[in-house]
């Protein structure tokens, strides 16, 4: 037992009996999105996953890594913490599906001053909830609690995720043509980006927690609105080759994200009335007098996922959409 003069790891800010109990509490949630590829147990040095991909003729494995911004200080101002770890999953499954691929795994990293068991829990487990959703194992992570890098209260987290292409179904620049339409599938809000700018104007003039008739819900719980998984519906299409590129509109807004798969030489035709921009961008606008350029380079503005489409495609990929319960939208198309 340590004197009142010694300096122990709990007293220098590090519970390792909250890290024991942080884990004992996440193994029901990691291990429901375990498949029979996964070799390793959780709490293993390093995560085991089989290989073989008796599928695929040429396998190329696809990987990326993402946060989740400053969407955080917003769980964390109003102590909501189950939906931020579905974010990450989904930002990172959708990044991946825009290249051709299915995920396979996906790994975590939570940081936080001070260790809420319960918290960390929760966030967790809306990893564990998304992955299983996406067909995709939450094989590892690492959680680290650094007092003096973050407050108490609060946490960061960060994810990467490993996917699946057939080399032949790999999404490129090359597959998109002159006359190609450009097809939009909404969003659910926010998603990941654009919160420095939506907090900042939210806060001018309310809290978080503040009820708005408008949007039928406070605004802490319509900025946290879970960013959509598009994998489900997607990826039949890509497997059938019936579109030639996917853009995920993340940090820079539609047309940047876009022109990433698009070749040198051609650009996008975009008609920014042909769709009617949910009441929050209309709010966030008006509330912080913010111009047009900033709302466009800023916010999906509404528009989650674009697929670019060859028009002898178009009736089927829209058909399909619609039969798994989206309602895409025709916004422009790809010239010279």
């Amino acid at each position: 037992m340590a004197s009142e003069n010694q300096i122990t790891y709990k007293s220098a800010g590090v519970d390792i009996d909250a890290g024991e109990e942080t884990v004992r509490r996440i193994v029901p949630h990691v291990k429901k999105t375990f498949s029979p590829a996964v070799l390793s147990e959780l709490g293993s040095f390093g995560g085991m996953y089989d290989a073989r991909f008796p599928d695929y003729k040429e396998p190329v494995l696809v990987s990326s890594v993402d946060g989740v911004g400053t969407k955080l200080k917003v769980a964390q101002a109003i102590g909501k913490h189950d939906t931020i770890g579905q974010d990450l999953v989904n930002h990172c499954v959708n990044d991946i599906l825009v290249c051709g691929a299915k995920p396979l795994f996906f790994l975590d990293y939570f940081a936080t001053g001070k260790l809420n068991p319960a918290v960390a829990e929760d966030v967790i487990g809306g990893m564990a909830k998304a992955a299983g959703e996406n067909g995709c194992a939450l094989i590892g992570g690492e959680t680290a609690e650094m007092p003096g890098v973050y407050n108490d209260e609060e946490y960061d987290i960060a994810g990467t995720i490993v996917g699946v292409a057939e080399k032949s179904q790999i999404l490129n620049k090359s597959n998109v043509k002159k006359g190609n339409i450009l097809l939009a599938l909404a969003s659910t809000g926010l998603h990941t980006n654009g919160y420095s700018l939506a907090r900042r104007v939210i806060l001018l003039n309310h809290e978080f927690s503040d009820y708005s008739e408008e949007l039928g819900m406070s605004f802490g719980e319509s900025l946290l609105a879970v960013h959509k998984s598009y994998f489900r519906q997607v990826f039949p299409l890509v497997q059938s080759s019936l579109v030639d590129g996917i853009s995920h509109i993340t940090g820079g807004g539609l047309i940047s994200n876009t022109m990433r798969v698009i070749p040198a030489g051609l650009s996008m035709d975009v008609d920014w009335t042909s769709w009617e921009r949910p009441v929050i961008y209309q709010m966030l606008q008006k509330l912080g007098s913010v111009p047009e350029e900033d709302m466009r380079r800023t916010f999906n503005l509404g528009i989650g996922l674009v697929l670019i489409v060859s028009p002898e495609n178009l009736d089927q990929v829209t058909s399909h959409l619609e039969k798994s319960g989206e309602k895409p939208f025709r916004i422009g198309s790809i010239k010279e």
